[in-house]
């Protein structure tokens, strides 16, 4: 069964099958939105996380990856529970 199309999930994020096993990646590169939301929780500034990266994830697309982050949390996390956020970390 042939995998499916990649999806694009905003101006600077997609799901591509190939790349990453599907998982929300940066257009262009392989770094995981999730790699860059954890560096956001942490606290370190958009700032140093685009640098470490050589400038690859710009502040606009750190900023398109927390809103779907706001938006997928406003509408989905009913469904975790507080047992879920250990695994996260």
């Amino acid at each position: 069964m042939p995998k499916p199309p990649k999806i694009q999930l905003g101006r600077y994020i997609v799901a591509n099958p190939k790349i990453c096993h599907g998982k929300p990646t940066f257009v262009g590169t392989r770094i995981m939105v999730s790699q860059i939301l954890k560096r956001v929780a942490k606290g370190i500034s958009w700032d140093a996380i685009s640098a470490a990266w050589d400038g690859d994830v710009s502040k606009e697309a750190i900023a398109e990856a927390v809103t779907i982050a706001c938006h997928t949390f406003e509408t989905d996390a009913v469904g975790y529970g507080e047992e879920s956020i250990g695994a996260w970390s």
